[in-house]
């Protein structure tokens, strides 16, 4: 590697860092190819310091669900983690969450519907690309735990599908 590509890389690894704040994300990972044999391979990572038990982007991630019928009793369900709920459908990728196809339609799903395995419950967008997060399995959505437009990170809980 040269002393001219090694100052490119450096300058490459410094505006992911720079996009990493920029946007909000804790994690980047990028492959740049230079020939057949040569690339380089980055992952850029900010550490956050956790002081509550649930991950701050859980805990601050917004709630849809229906309302109780009155008289209901209510469920402790909504205040454990939905990272570790059976059903949890987690997000695969890095992006934004957007639960229409676009702005002003129906969204995908609601509380509520069923759904067949290999249903769209959602999309994200992830680099201009609308990527379609399909179910795992038939059921109920129980919960949406994003709203539209609410970015993302791989492993964030979506929905709740029983």
């Amino acid at each position: 590697m040269t002393k001219n590509n090694h100052e490119n890389d450096v300058a490459f690894i410094q505006a992911l860092a720079e996009l990493l704040n920029k946007n909000d994300l804790t994690e980047l990972s990028v492959m740049r190819e230079y020939g057949e044999d040569d690339s380089l391979e980055v992952r850029v990572v900010k550490q956050a310091t956790i002081v509550a038990p649930a991950p701050a982007s859980y805990a601050a991630a917004p709630v849809s669900t229906a309302a109780p019928a009155p008289g209901a009793p209510i469920a402790a369900e909504p205040s454990a983690d939905p990272a570790n709920h059976p059903g949890a459908v987690p997000s695969p990728m890095v992006g934004t969450a957007y639960l229409a196809a676009e702005p002003g339609t129906e969204p995908f799903v609601a509380i509520g519907a069923a759904v067949k395995e290999g249903q769209t419950l959602l999309i994200i967008e992830a680099m201009k690309t609308m990527n379609h997060i399909p179910a795992p399995k038939s059921g109920t959505v129980k919960r949406i735990l994003v709203d539209d437009g609410t970015p993302v990170e791989y492993g964030t809980p979506l929905m709740i599908v029983e």
